[in-house]
C-alpha cells in the first residue's frame, strides 16, 4: 500500500498510514518517507508495536544513525538501553522513575525547552524517531514548531539581519536557563560549544528556516545580552500557536521530525509516573559552520 497522510499541524505535521514499520520497509518506502518529511516535517505513525530491535530495523532503512554519545549525565554502569538509542525517559538503570532531585532528572527536564537535538554537536542531527513504550496518565505533550513558516513570516529587515550569522551552542547553555549548573570538569569539556548557522537551508526543497534551540548562548561577534535578546525575540517568534502542533502521546506511538527545520519541546507530567520513550536519531550531513576552538563560559 502506499503511504497515507493526513496533515494534523496547522501549517505542517502528519499522521501516516499505510506502511507497515514493525516490518521491513522497500527502497520505494522509504523514499515515500522521506518525502513526506520533505512537505511535513513531522510524520507520526499512531500505535505501533515496536521493539528496540524493530526500531532501529527501521531507523537504518532512512539513514545512518548518529554516532552513539551519552548525553543525558548517565554513566555506562547507568544505561538501561543500547547506547545506539538516547533514553529520554525518566527511568534509571531498574527501571524506576528518578527521585524527584536526582540529577539525570534534573537535567533531562530542561528538554521541557525548545530545542532541536543535537544542535551542540558539530555535526548536528537529521531526523529524530521517538517511540513510545510507556506513557503518564496526564500530560507529556510534546510540542513541535515549524521554522520554515517562521522564517518565512519574519520582515525582509529582520531576515537581512540574521542571515549568515553564526551561533554557539551547548548543553550548559541550556541547562544554565533552569538552574542547572553541576558539571563535572569531564562533562564541561564534553560540552564545549560548537557553532551553527542562524539560518538553514533545506538540501532537498532548498526552503530556508530558522535554526534555534534553548543550547544557542551566543552570537559571533555580538556582545552576549544582544545577542540573548534576540535569540529570545526570534524563539518567541517562532513558537507562537499558528507555528505549532502538539503530539498527545499514546503507547506506540512513533513520532518522527526533522531537526533541521523544527524545534520541539517536552510537557510536564506526573514524576513519579514512568514515561518511558526511546528516541533513535539520523546523522545529520555535516557541520553547518566553520568551527574554531571554543571554550564553554564557566
Amino acid at each position: 500500500m502506499p503511504l497515507n497522510l493526513r496533515q494534523v499541524g496547522p501549517c505542517f505535521a502528519a499522521e501516516a498510514s499505510g506502511i507497515d514499520i514493525t516490518q521491513p520497509i522497500t527502497p520505494e518506502q522509504a523514499d515515500e518517507i522521506h518525502a513526506a518529511m520533505n512537505e511535513y516535517a513531522v510524520v507520526v505513525f499512531r500505535e505501533v508495536d515496536l521493539t528496540d530491535e524493530t526500531q532501529m530495523a527501521f531507523t537504518l532503512s532512512l539513514g545512518p544513525i548518529e554516532p552513539p554519545v551519552t548525553t543525558n549525565l548517565r554513566s555506562k554502569d547507568q544505561l538501561r538501553i543500547s547506547k545506539n538509542f538516547a533514553d529520554v525517559s525518566n527511568l534509571d538503570e531498574n527501571n524506576k522513575p528518578f527521585e524527584r532531585d536526582d540529577r539525570r532528572r534534573l537535567f533531562g527536564i530542561g528538554n521541557r525547552l525548545w530545542h532541536s537535538d543535537s544542535s551542540f554537536k558539530v555535526v548536528p542531527a537529521k531526523y529524530s524517531l521517538l517511540h513510545a513504550r510507556s506513557v503518564p496518565s496526564k500530560g507529556g505533550d510534546t510540542e513541535f514548531a515549524d521554522m520554515r513558516t517562521a522564517y518565512e513570516a519574519l520582515d525582509d529587515e529582520t531576515k537581512t539581519e540574521i542571515d549568515g550569522l553564526i551561533c554557539e551552542h551547548s548543553q550548559m547553555y541550556s541547562r544554565r536557563l533552569v538552574g542547572f549548573s553541576d558539571f563535572t570538569a569531564e562533562e564541561r569539556e564534553k560540552m564545549r560549544p560548537v557553532r551553527q548557522s542562524l539560518v538553514r537551508t533545506h538540501p532537498d526543497t532548498g526552503r530556508k528556516s530558522l535554526y534555534l534551540a534553548s543550547h544557542a548562548g551566543e552570537i559571533i561577534g555580538w556582545p552576549t545580552p544582544e545577542a540573548m535578546l534576540l535569540l529570545s525575540d526570534l524563539t518567541n517568534h517562532a513558537t507562537q500557536r499558528e507555528f505549532v502542533y502538539k503530539h498527545q502521546w499514546r503507547k506506540g506511538d512513533l513520532v518522527i521530525w526533522d531537526n533541521r527545520r523544527t524545534m520541539h519541546r517536552a510537557r510536564p507530567f506526573p514524576n513519579h509516573e514512568p514515561r518511558d520513550v526511546r528516541r533513535t536519531t539520523l546523522a545529520g550531513e555535516g557541520p553547518t559552520a566553520e568551527q574554531e576552538s571554543v571554550v564553554a563560559a564557566e
